[in-house]
């Protein structure tokens, strides 16, 4: 398999068509090598327009939703980040290659230790991977200036929007199956949170995912 033909196809036909046009964005997808953070068992299906089974009933992003949540953060190279899921490690990398310094969140120790092994193997050393369960706040590094939360959650915690510093962008899977929404949350200079919905999707939700209030009757 030509990796590199095999991802100059992906780029041209799932991440452009999907309106993910910034130029830092795309060059990043070429820079870091996707299906060097796939399990060995789906490398050839590293540049397929699906989410790949990590194992522990965890999923890696669809490449299109990896590209468009980068360019919609914008990250500046003086932004400290919080991922909570890290998973292979890939988008942990891409935002390490853009930020200062990305604290990463993982409850599952087996992918602790594969994210940390191949960022290593790839030279990235601006990244703490930590064990631990994020879903509803991982408040040991805040203020951040950016939080991706990886997997979904029904109901997006408060507690990340008030972890993030004036200007701080967030982005999050929210919703229920088979409605989910991926919204930008933004802390603007007055520190009002002004929440934008970018598209629809799917990927399974976290572990310990804040729920929605029950009412019994």
């Amino acid at each position: 398999m030509n990796f590199e033909e095999t991802r100059s196809n992906m780029i041209t036909q799932q991440i452009r068509t999907w309106n993910v046009l910034d130029d830092d964005v795309l060059d990043l997808l070429y820079k870091v090598k996707r299906e060097e953070f796939v399990p060995q068992a789906y490398r050839e299906m590293a540049f397929v327009d699906m989410d790949i089974p990590l194992g522990h009933g965890q999923m890696m992003l669809s490449p299109k939703m990896e590209a468009r949540i980068l360019q919609e953060l914008h990250i500046k190279k003086t932004d400290k980040i919080l991922e909570i899921g890290s998973g292979s490690g890939y988008m942990t990398a891409l935002l390490a290659e853009q930020g200062e310094h990305v604290y990463s969140v993982e409850i599952v120790p087996e992918l602790k230790v594969m994210a940390e092994n191949n960022l290593k193997s790839h030279g990235i050393n601006n990244v703490t991977v930590e064990q631990g369960d994020g879903a509803q706040s991982w408040s040991k590094h805040e203020p951040y200036d950016v939080i991706v939360l990886t997997g979904s959650t029904p109901v997006l915690p408060e507690a990340f929007q008030k972890s993030l510093n004036p200007g701080g962008r967030l982005v999050a899977i929210v919703g229920d199956d088979p409605i989910m929404d991926v919204v930008l949350v933004t802390n603007d200079a007055s520190g009002e949170f002004i929440t934008k919905v970018l598209f629809e999707a799917y990927t399974v939700p976290f572990t310990n995912a804040k729920q929605p209030e029950r009412f019994d009757f």
